[in-house]
Protein backbone atom coordinates (compact mmCIF):
# COMPACT_ATOMS: atom_id res chain seq x y z
CA UNK A 1 0.00 0.00 0.00
CA UNK A 2 0.92 3.73 -0.79
CA UNK A 3 1.77 5.18 2.17
CA UNK A 4 2.46 9.06 1.21
CA UNK A 5 1.77 11.91 4.19
CA UNK A 6 -1.16 12.87 1.51
CA UNK A 7 -2.87 9.71 1.08
CA UNK A 8 -2.48 9.48 5.09
CA UNK A 9 -4.14 12.87 5.08
CA UNK A 10 -7.04 11.57 2.61
CA UNK A 11 -7.11 8.29 4.36
CA UNK A 12 -8.02 10.28 7.96
CA UNK A 13 -10.41 12.55 6.14
CA UNK A 14 -12.16 9.80 4.91
CA UNK A 15 -12.56 8.19 7.87
CA UNK A 16 -14.19 10.77 9.13
CA UNK A 17 -16.44 11.95 6.20
CA UNK A 18 -17.43 7.69 6.96
CA UNK A 19 -18.76 8.67 10.57
CA UNK A 20 -20.28 12.09 9.74
CA UNK A 21 -21.83 10.71 6.63
CA UNK A 22 -23.55 7.70 8.25
CA UNK A 23 -25.04 9.38 10.67
CA UNK A 24 -26.53 11.61 8.28
CA UNK A 25 -27.72 8.93 6.25
CA UNK A 26 -29.16 7.28 9.21
CA UNK A 27 -31.09 10.83 9.88
CA UNK A 28 -32.06 10.84 6.37
CA UNK A 29 -34.04 7.74 6.39
CA UNK A 30 -35.42 8.80 9.91
CA UNK A 31 -36.86 11.84 8.31
CA UNK A 32 -37.57 10.67 4.69
CA UNK A 33 -39.92 7.75 6.12
CA UNK A 34 -41.65 10.01 8.68
CA UNK A 35 -41.68 13.22 7.60
CA UNK A 36 -45.36 14.57 7.42
CA UNK A 37 -45.31 18.81 6.95
CA UNK A 38 -49.20 18.76 7.81
CA UNK A 39 -48.50 16.71 11.21
CA UNK A 40 -48.63 19.05 14.35
CA UNK A 41 -47.57 16.10 16.86
CA UNK A 42 -44.05 15.50 19.20
CA UNK A 43 -42.48 13.42 16.58
CA UNK A 44 -42.92 15.74 13.34
CA UNK A 45 -41.14 18.47 15.42
CA UNK A 46 -38.46 16.93 16.19
CA UNK A 47 -37.52 15.80 12.64
CA UNK A 48 -37.78 19.13 11.69
CA UNK A 49 -34.85 19.82 14.45
CA UNK A 50 -33.50 17.02 13.10
CA UNK A 51 -33.58 17.78 9.47
CA UNK A 52 -31.94 21.47 10.40
CA UNK A 53 -29.18 19.55 12.30
CA UNK A 54 -29.25 16.43 9.66
CA UNK A 55 -28.58 19.59 6.20
CA UNK A 56 -25.88 21.46 8.50
CA UNK A 57 -23.42 18.49 8.72
CA UNK A 58 -24.39 17.07 5.19
CA UNK A 59 -23.54 20.70 3.65
CA UNK A 60 -20.17 21.11 5.45
CA UNK A 61 -19.21 17.28 4.46
CA UNK A 62 -20.33 18.63 0.40
CA UNK A 63 -18.13 22.08 1.19
CA UNK A 64 -15.12 20.07 2.54
CA UNK A 65 -15.38 17.87 -0.18
CA UNK A 66 -14.87 20.36 -3.45
CA UNK A 67 -11.19 21.40 -1.93
CA UNK A 68 -10.73 18.14 -1.28
CA UNK A 69 -11.33 17.13 -4.93
CA UNK A 70 -8.82 19.77 -5.82
CA UNK A 71 -6.37 17.84 -3.11
CA UNK A 72 -6.84 14.60 -4.71
CA UNK A 73 -5.37 15.42 -7.64
CA UNK A 74 -2.63 17.56 -6.26
CA UNK A 75 -1.94 13.92 -4.16
CA UNK A 76 -1.71 12.20 -7.41
CA UNK A 77 0.63 15.03 -8.86
CA UNK A 78 2.77 14.33 -6.24
CA UNK A 79 2.91 10.41 -6.46
CA UNK A 80 3.58 10.61 -9.53
CA UNK A 81 7.20 11.73 -8.99
CA UNK A 82 7.91 8.21 -7.03
CA UNK A 83 6.04 6.00 -10.02
CA UNK A 84 8.34 4.91 -12.29
CA UNK A 85 7.48 5.95 -15.96
CA UNK A 86 4.84 8.42 -14.26
CA UNK A 87 4.95 12.06 -15.97
CA UNK A 88 2.33 13.32 -14.11
CA UNK A 89 -1.42 12.40 -12.39
CA UNK A 90 -2.76 10.61 -15.26
CA UNK A 91 0.11 7.76 -14.95
CA UNK A 92 -1.19 7.04 -11.43
CA UNK A 93 -4.91 6.73 -12.54
CA UNK A 94 -3.32 4.62 -15.21
CA UNK A 95 -1.40 2.68 -12.76
CA UNK A 96 -4.85 0.32 -11.19
CA UNK A 97 -7.52 -1.06 -13.16
CA UNK A 98 -9.69 1.40 -10.64
CA UNK A 99 -8.03 4.50 -11.37
CA UNK A 100 -10.21 5.53 -14.09
CA UNK A 101 -13.40 4.64 -12.44
CA UNK A 102 -12.50 6.32 -9.58
CA UNK A 103 -12.23 9.40 -11.20
CA UNK A 104 -15.60 9.00 -13.35
CA UNK A 105 -17.20 8.85 -9.90
CA UNK A 106 -15.37 11.77 -8.28
CA UNK A 107 -16.50 14.37 -10.96
CA UNK A 108 -20.23 12.58 -11.23
CA UNK A 109 -20.49 12.98 -7.51
CA UNK A 110 -19.79 16.42 -7.41
CA UNK A 111 -22.19 17.52 -9.72
CA UNK A 112 -25.00 15.36 -7.73
CA UNK A 113 -23.35 17.03 -4.43
CA UNK A 114 -23.91 20.09 -6.17
CA UNK A 115 -27.27 19.57 -7.16
CA UNK A 116 -27.98 18.83 -3.67
CA UNK A 117 -26.73 22.09 -2.12
CA UNK A 118 -28.90 23.96 -4.77
CA UNK A 119 -31.77 21.88 -3.52
CA UNK A 120 -31.27 22.44 -0.28
CA UNK A 121 -30.98 26.71 -0.79
CA UNK A 122 -34.36 26.60 -2.30
CA UNK A 123 -35.73 24.16 0.37
CA UNK A 124 -34.90 26.82 2.95
CA UNK A 125 -36.07 30.10 1.15
CA UNK A 126 -39.45 27.56 0.94
CA UNK A 127 -41.53 28.24 3.95
CA UNK A 128 -43.72 25.06 3.58
CA UNK A 129 -40.27 23.11 2.91
CA UNK A 130 -41.60 21.17 0.38
CA UNK A 131 -38.44 19.75 -0.39
CA UNK A 132 -36.90 18.71 2.89
CA UNK A 133 -38.20 15.13 2.07
CA UNK A 134 -37.06 15.01 -1.44
CA UNK A 135 -33.31 16.31 -0.53
CA UNK A 136 -32.76 14.35 2.35
CA UNK A 137 -34.11 10.97 -0.02
CA UNK A 138 -31.60 12.05 -2.68
CA UNK A 139 -28.84 12.03 -0.04
CA UNK A 140 -29.61 8.56 1.14
CA UNK A 141 -28.92 7.41 -2.30
CA UNK A 142 -25.85 10.45 -2.95
CA UNK A 143 -24.82 8.36 0.42
CA UNK A 144 -24.16 5.23 -1.31
CA UNK A 145 -22.28 6.71 -4.38
CA UNK A 146 -20.36 8.67 -1.83
CA UNK A 147 -19.23 5.33 -0.05
CA UNK A 148 -18.50 3.34 -2.96
CA UNK A 149 -16.25 6.44 -4.17
CA UNK A 150 -14.41 6.05 -0.41
CA UNK A 151 -13.93 2.60 -0.70
CA UNK A 152 -12.42 2.51 -4.25
CA UNK A 153 -10.34 5.09 -3.41
CA UNK A 154 -9.02 3.30 -1.06
CA UNK A 155 -8.64 -0.01 -2.72
CA UNK A 156 -6.74 2.11 -5.85
CA UNK A 157 -4.16 3.12 -3.30
CA UNK A 158 -3.29 0.18 -1.79
CA UNK A 159 -3.38 -1.92 -5.19
CA UNK A 160 -0.50 0.70 -6.20
CA UNK A 161 2.74 -0.76 -6.51
CA UNK A 162 5.59 1.53 -6.71
CA UNK A 163 8.12 -1.26 -8.41
CA UNK A 164 6.13 -1.47 -11.34
CA UNK A 165 6.89 0.68 -14.36
CA UNK A 166 3.74 2.87 -15.43
CA UNK A 167 2.68 4.40 -18.53
CA UNK A 168 3.10 8.13 -19.01
CA UNK A 169 0.29 10.55 -20.25
CA UNK A 170 2.53 10.65 -23.65
CA UNK A 171 1.65 7.06 -24.29
CA UNK A 172 -1.46 7.13 -22.95
CA UNK A 173 -3.24 10.08 -24.51
CA UNK A 174 -1.41 9.27 -27.98
CA UNK A 175 -2.46 7.47 -31.08
CA UNK A 176 -1.14 4.42 -30.82
CA UNK A 177 -2.15 3.88 -27.74
CA UNK A 178 -4.94 1.02 -27.75
CA UNK A 179 -7.16 2.64 -24.76
CA UNK A 180 -10.38 3.85 -26.11
CA UNK A 181 -9.07 7.64 -25.98
CA UNK A 182 -6.82 7.33 -29.19
CA UNK A 183 -9.88 7.01 -31.53
CA UNK A 184 -10.15 10.64 -30.74
CA UNK A 185 -7.26 11.47 -32.65
CA UNK A 186 -8.51 9.59 -35.92
CA UNK A 187 -11.24 12.40 -35.89
CA UNK A 188 -11.08 15.49 -38.14
CA UNK A 189 -10.16 18.59 -36.29
CA UNK A 190 -12.49 20.73 -38.18
CA UNK A 191 -15.31 18.63 -37.80
CA UNK A 192 -14.78 18.49 -34.02
CA UNK A 193 -14.44 22.30 -33.61
CA UNK A 194 -17.37 22.77 -35.82
CA UNK A 195 -19.52 20.56 -33.09
CA UNK A 196 -17.72 22.11 -30.10
CA UNK A 197 -18.69 25.70 -31.46
CA UNK A 198 -21.89 24.68 -32.53
CA UNK A 199 -22.53 23.15 -29.48
CA UNK A 200 -21.56 26.10 -27.73
CA UNK A 201 -23.91 28.60 -30.22
CA UNK A 202 -27.39 26.06 -28.98
CA UNK A 203 -26.66 27.21 -25.82
CA UNK A 204 -26.95 30.42 -26.98
CA UNK A 205 -29.91 30.34 -28.45
CA UNK A 206 -31.97 28.07 -26.04
CA UNK A 207 -30.43 30.70 -23.64
CA UNK A 208 -32.46 33.14 -25.09
CA UNK A 209 -35.79 30.62 -26.29
CA UNK A 210 -35.20 30.22 -22.06
CA UNK A 211 -36.25 26.49 -23.36
CA UNK A 212 -34.68 24.52 -19.84
CA UNK A 213 -34.79 20.92 -21.20
CA UNK A 214 -33.28 21.59 -24.59
CA UNK A 215 -30.56 24.22 -22.61
CA UNK A 216 -29.71 21.12 -19.64
CA UNK A 217 -29.26 18.95 -23.17
CA UNK A 218 -27.05 21.25 -24.90
CA UNK A 219 -24.57 21.27 -21.63
CA UNK A 220 -24.58 17.70 -21.15
CA UNK A 221 -23.10 17.74 -24.86
CA UNK A 222 -21.36 20.58 -24.16
CA UNK A 223 -19.55 18.61 -21.12
CA UNK A 224 -18.14 15.46 -24.26
CA UNK A 225 -17.25 18.02 -26.62
CA UNK A 226 -15.59 20.17 -24.48
CA UNK A 227 -13.30 17.53 -22.66
CA UNK A 228 -12.62 15.78 -26.33
CA UNK A 229 -11.81 19.23 -28.20
CA UNK A 230 -9.57 19.75 -25.38
CA UNK A 231 -7.79 17.09 -25.39
CA UNK A 232 -7.51 16.94 -28.88
CA UNK A 233 -6.63 20.26 -30.25
CA UNK A 234 -7.02 23.03 -27.10
CA UNK A 235 -4.43 21.23 -25.06
CA UNK A 236 -1.89 21.27 -27.78
CA UNK A 237 -1.89 24.94 -27.84
CA UNK A 238 -1.32 24.88 -24.04
CA UNK A 239 1.87 22.85 -24.25
CA UNK A 240 3.10 24.02 -27.64
CA UNK A 241 3.58 20.75 -28.76
CA UNK A 242 1.37 19.07 -31.19
CA UNK A 243 2.22 15.68 -29.71
CA UNK A 244 1.48 16.50 -25.98
CA UNK A 245 -2.65 15.74 -25.19
CA UNK A 246 -2.64 15.21 -21.34
CA UNK A 247 -5.75 16.53 -19.92
CA UNK A 248 -3.88 16.40 -16.41
CA UNK A 249 -0.68 18.06 -17.25
CA UNK A 250 -1.41 21.59 -17.30
CA UNK A 251 -2.79 21.61 -14.18
CA UNK A 252 1.23 21.23 -13.15
CA UNK A 253 3.04 25.00 -11.81
CA UNK A 254 4.81 24.69 -15.19
CA UNK A 255 1.49 25.87 -16.80
CA UNK A 256 0.98 28.20 -14.08
CA UNK A 257 -1.79 25.80 -12.90
CA UNK A 258 -4.41 27.01 -15.60
CA UNK A 259 -6.08 23.47 -15.51
CA UNK A 260 -7.71 24.15 -12.58
CA UNK A 261 -9.21 27.74 -14.15
CA UNK A 262 -10.44 25.93 -17.43
CA UNK A 263 -12.24 23.23 -15.51
CA UNK A 264 -13.60 25.13 -12.86
CA UNK A 265 -14.83 27.10 -15.61
CA UNK A 266 -16.24 23.90 -17.36
CA UNK A 267 -17.69 22.88 -14.52
CA UNK A 268 -19.59 26.07 -12.79
CA UNK A 269 -20.77 26.31 -16.15
CA UNK A 270 -22.48 22.70 -17.16
CA UNK A 271 -23.88 22.28 -13.45
CA UNK A 272 -26.16 25.82 -13.60
CA UNK A 273 -27.01 24.86 -17.46
CA UNK A 274 -28.21 21.35 -15.72
CA UNK A 275 -29.69 22.58 -13.01
CA UNK A 276 -32.03 24.68 -14.89
CA UNK A 277 -34.26 21.09 -15.41
CA UNK A 278 -33.83 19.92 -12.33
CA UNK A 279 -34.51 22.77 -10.31
CA UNK A 280 -37.17 25.47 -10.04
CA UNK A 281 -37.16 27.61 -13.37
CA UNK A 282 -34.59 30.51 -12.45
CA UNK A 283 -33.21 33.24 -14.79
CA UNK A 284 -30.08 33.73 -12.62
CA UNK A 285 -29.10 29.75 -13.52
CA UNK A 286 -29.44 30.34 -16.93
CA UNK A 287 -27.33 33.63 -16.76
CA UNK A 288 -24.65 32.04 -14.52
CA UNK A 289 -24.26 28.66 -16.94
CA UNK A 290 -23.74 31.11 -19.73
CA UNK A 291 -21.17 33.61 -18.34
CA UNK A 292 -19.09 30.30 -17.43
CA UNK A 293 -19.58 28.50 -20.39
CA UNK A 294 -18.78 31.84 -22.38
CA UNK A 295 -15.91 32.25 -20.11
CA UNK A 296 -14.65 28.55 -21.08
CA UNK A 297 -15.32 29.07 -25.02
CA UNK A 298 -13.21 32.79 -24.96
CA UNK A 299 -10.23 31.59 -22.84
CA UNK A 300 -9.66 28.65 -25.09
CA UNK A 301 -10.16 31.08 -28.13
CA UNK A 302 -7.04 33.12 -26.47
CA UNK A 303 -5.00 30.30 -26.17
CA UNK A 304 -5.11 29.98 -29.99
CA UNK A 305 -5.09 33.31 -30.84
CA UNK A 306 -2.21 34.56 -28.39
CA UNK A 307 -0.26 31.37 -29.83
CA UNK A 308 -0.55 32.18 -33.84
CA UNK A 309 0.23 36.01 -32.58
CA UNK A 310 3.59 34.76 -31.12
CA UNK A 311 4.74 32.56 -33.83
CA UNK A 312 2.92 33.07 -37.03
CA UNK A 313 1.48 29.52 -37.62
CA UNK A 314 -0.81 27.01 -35.97
CA UNK A 315 0.15 23.83 -34.70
Amino acid sequence: MLLTPEVLTLSILNVLFVIFATIAFVLSVKIYLNWDMNSTNQKQYQLEKYSFLNAIVIKYIFFIKIPLFLFFIFTLDKISNILTGAMCSAGVIDATEYGTYLIVLKILNLYLFAYWLKLHQQDKKDEKQLYTKLKFGIYIALYLFFMVEIALEGIMFYSIDINKLVSCCSSIYSSSSTSAISTIFSLNTKILLSIFYGNFFLIIIFYFFKNRYLFALSNIIFIVTALITLIAFFGTYIYELPSHHCPLCFLKSEYNYIGYLIYLLLFIGTFYGLSVALLKKSRKNYKISLIFNSLYVILLSLIIIVYYIKNGVLL
